[in-house]
């Protein structure tokens, strides 16, 4: 069995529902603290082996790649400033993984970026995560997910429950519980069509089977290109796909103010050097509301 060695990171959205913020920056440049939300991701997909990372892209991207560039006259600055640590810290981020970019091209739809970079990753098992989609857990679960999938083999997509009334906003999946093998899998569904609360998100393991499959998938909802719509057709011809829960840990959206500044504040909260004093804030803020 191949060992999973490449993934595809879908950084192609416009990020519309935190404008003016990303009107010239990617939303995944926006910061955790002081991390940008897709150097989380890769330090994720990093912990579990992964060598090879292709960001699929579009024109307005080239801040995203140049973080994950040497920035040599920053470099030399720390150089001189004897600031070693942040040098250090600064240094690392280009030799996380090999980074290759791809324009992104094809219909809008989350199933697009798998298209784009399907050359890259023929014939392999690999892993394709969304660029803003953050999982805060013990153990990364990009790792938690590869190492299932060399103990089964399995193919399949991170689940998390969410309430009732949000289902309509995501891929909900339809499993048999006693092994969690995925019978249905229902994208953006009315609360009275879904099957469960057990919601996708931004962390799957796929194959080329997937790839060959969604090459000839119709598009879907919105008229787009559903990566959803691919798994319930090889899950309907019979195929073993599997829903994995996060263990310790749970899954985090960025895309719109809400979910980012709570995010921040989770990722904030953990931070020994700042988290005390963090939390002794809101509690101090709260009061006075």
């Amino acid at each position: 069995m191949q060992k999973i060695k490449k993934a595809i990171v879908a950084v192609a959205g416009s990020g519309t529902r935190l404008l003016p913020a990303t009107k010239s920056m990617p939303k995944e440049m926006l910061p955790i603290v002081d991390k940008p939300i897709v150097q989380l991701v890769v330090e994720e997909l990093v912990a579990a082996g992964i060598e090879d990372i292709v960001l699929v892209t579009k024109w307005d991207k080239k801040p995203l790649e140049d973080h994950f560039d040497y920035n040599w006259a920053l470099i030399d600055d720390l150089q001189k400033a004897g600031k070693d640590k942040l040098l250090e810290e600064v240094k690392k981020i280009a030799n996380l993984a090999n980074f290759i970019y791809v324009r992104q091209k094809g219909p809008y739809g989350n199933g697009t970026p798998v298209l784009s970079a399907a050359s890259i990753v023929k014939d392999e098992p690999f892993m394709f995560v969304w660029g803003d989609d953050l999982v805060k857990a013990k153990v990364p679960f990009a790792k938690q997910m590869v190492d299932d999938y060399n103990k089964t083999g399995h193919l399949m997509i991170g689940v998390q429950e969410v309430p009732l009334d949000q289902v309509v906003r995501y891929g909900i999946v339809k499993v048999k519980k006693s092994t969690m093998r995925i019978e249905d899998i229902i994208e953006k569904p009315s609360v009275k069509e879904a099957p469960s609360r057990l919601a996708d998100f931004g962390r799957m393991i796929l194959n080329q089977e997937i790839i060959d499959i969604l090459k000839n998938t119709a598009l879907g909802k919105g008229n787009e290109l559903w990566i959803v719509d691919a798994i319930r057709s090889y899950v309907k011809n019979g195929g073993e796909f599997y829903a994995k829960k996060i263990k310790d840990g749970e899954w985090l959206t960025t895309g719109d103010p809400l979910n980012y500044m709570t995010t921040m504040l989770k990722y904030a909260f953990d931070r020994p050097d700042i988290g005390p004093e963090i939390k002794k804030f809101t509690k101090e803020l709260l009061k006075k509301k």
